[in-house]
């Protein structure tokens, strides 16, 4: 014996075909944001000038290192830095805290007759 129930028209007048998905609450929350734009907002970006300043001081960074600046950016975002002076080893790094992004890098030897502006803190990341 079918013990299914089938309705052969709506189950209210007026109304159209019964639901058969879930409706959401009117005072549900958006969805949240998928966790690939969670992390695209969390990765560490270089603008260009940045890149060419890497390249042309031969300063490599290593995956432990990018780690380490990613942690000193947040350190700065949650003290409410918006453009941070990251000392690392023996190089320094501008970096915008609200984008995420490495503005410019020096290495040690350029590091000692430079002045950086436009800065309001900075990080010194530990050997």
């Amino acid at each position: 014996m079918d013990t299914r129930i089938v309705y052969p028209q709506p189950l209210m007048p007026g109304i159209g075909k019964p639901v058969t998905g879930i409706t959401p609450h009117p005072n549900a929350k958006a969805p949240e944001e998928s966790f690939q734009k969670i992390l695209e907002k969390k990765a560490l970006k270089f603008s260009a000038h940045a890149l060419q300043r890497l390249t042309q001081r031969n300063i490599k960074l290593d995956d432990a290192e990018i780690s380490k600046l990613n942690e000193a950016v947040d350190k700065a975002s949650q003290k409410g830095a918006r453009e941070s002076l990251i000392l690392m080893r023996d190089m320094a790094l501008v970096v915008s805290i609200k984008n995420r992004t490495v503005i410019t890098a020096v290495d040690g030897s350029a590091m000692k007759d430079n002045v950086f502006t436009n800065i309001d803190s900075a990080v010194i990341v530990p050997d």
